[in-house]
């Protein structure tokens, strides 16, 4: 009998733990162990992308409004799981009064609390047998570590959490649990252990698995971006519009970079509402610089048809969509975040620039301008593999 494996994940929205996700999936060798994949709600711009050989298991209630509106889940009678959630919801509330800080519903200390009070009225699922490894692939973890049976019990770290507020007793209760603690990068490593220091002998690193493939056969797909005609320099970002992502400076950077006389283009790929955007974009005068073009299952073919890929984050775990812009030998530009230099080496397969808005232009300009610098960074990426699909060995090791 073949080694099971059970994997639980939110949704499949866009993003980029999603996209390592499916990095993992595809590199599992599925004639050597079974997958069972578990996702709580199945939504998402990637769902159809899931490999066939992977067993995709039923969507089942409870689970699936654990991130839903509450009106649906109230419509649908979900009883159990809308109370669990209007407990976390008070509890958080007072936490933050405990701390003497305004209430915000969505910082990332919020999903713990959800986690915790949505948990008792979940069904359990041990109907489905007894694991060799259960993987909880995205925060908060409490359902691969109280719902399924399992040998070992390994949680992923995407997050760089010197950059969010977190309650660390709480989550400790619940990371301290598993066996191991995946992290995908040193930076990460660091920042999770200066708020968790005695979990570091449970710390191993698996990098996000890239299959470079896969990203330039999605890129060679026919697909008109409309982007490829425009004459200038063309930009391109690619990701959920958050606070994470940096988006909303977009705007400023670019009134720079248009004073400094550059003609160029910035297209943004990715859902999320970018209405206060807009309005600083009319502010700014960069209508006919910016353009949103919108969520994309597949948004390789906008970086093959870009000049330069940039992400512009306050913050990252590590970028998948960096290294993606790479296996397509696009030169990159990434802002000086915390976790920057586990990302790229600077000057030599991409370029790292300040975080604020006047020193991220002037990189920006400073870059287009220097072409033999360019020229150098896409000869290396041509000649560099990127593909990492050997890391699923070391959760091979793991049994």
């Amino acid at each position: 009998m073949k080694p099971r494996f059970f994997i639980n994940m939110h949704y499949m929205a866009l993003g980029g733990a999603e996209r390592s996700l499916l990095g993992l999936l595809n590199a599992i060798d599925t004639d050597r162990y079974d997958v069972d994949l578990f996702i709580n709600q199945h939504t998402g711009e990637f769902m159809h992308l899931i490999p066939k050989k992977i067993n995709l298991l039923p969507e089942l209630k409870g689970y699936n409004a654990i991130e839903r509106p509450m009106k649906a889940i109230l419509k649908e009678r979900q009883f159990g799981v809308l109370l669990g959630r209007l407990k976390a919801k008070l509890q958080h509330k007072l936490y933050h009064k405990s701390l003497k800080e305004p209430y915000r519903s969505f910082d990332a200390s919020a999903f713990q609390y959800i986690a915790d009070c949505v948990d008792p009225y979940l069904p359990p699922l041990k109907d489905l047998g007894v694991y060799d490894l259960a993987i909880s692939f995205l925060q908060p973890h409490n359902i691969v570590l109280n719902k399924v049976q399992a040998k070992k019990k390994i949680a992923w770290i995407h997050t760089d959490y010197s950059t969010i507020h977190v309650n660390a007793a709480k989550e400790l209760k619940i990371w301290g649990q598993f066996d191991h603690v995946v992290s995908i990068s040193p930076d990460c490593t660091r920042s999770f252990l200066k708020t968790f220091p005695s979990l570091k002998d449970k710390i191993i690193e698996i990098e996000n698995i890239l299959s470079p493939t896969f990203v330039r056969t999605q890129a060679g797909i026919l697909e008109e971006t409309k982007i490829e005609k425009f004459k200038g320099v063309k930009f391109v970002s690619v990701g959920r519009i958050c606070h994470a992502k940096n988006y909303d400076n977009i705007p400023y950077i670019a009134k720079i970079l248009k004073q400094n006389g550059l003609i160029f283009k910035w297209f943004i790929i990715g859902p999320g509402n970018h209405s206060d955007i807009d309005n600083t974009i009319i502010e700014t005068r960069t209508e006919d610089c910016i353009e949103f073009i919108g969520p994309k299952d597949n948004p390789y073919p906008f970086m093959r048809d870009c000049d330069v890929y940039v992400q512009p984050s306050r913050y990252e775990g590590k970028s998948v969509t960096v290294r993606e812009a790479q296996i397509l030998c696009k030169p990159v530009v990434i802002t000086n975040y915390t976790t920057a230099n586990s990302q790229i080496k600077n000057g030599l397969d991409g370029v790292i620039v300040p975080m604020d808005n006047e020193g991220c232009a002037k990189g920006i300009v400073n870059f287009i301008n220097n072409k033999n610098l360019q020229n150098s960074i896409i000869d290396y990426l041509k000649t560099h593999d990127f593909g990492n699909e050997n890391e699923v060995n070391k959760l091979y090791d793991l049994l």
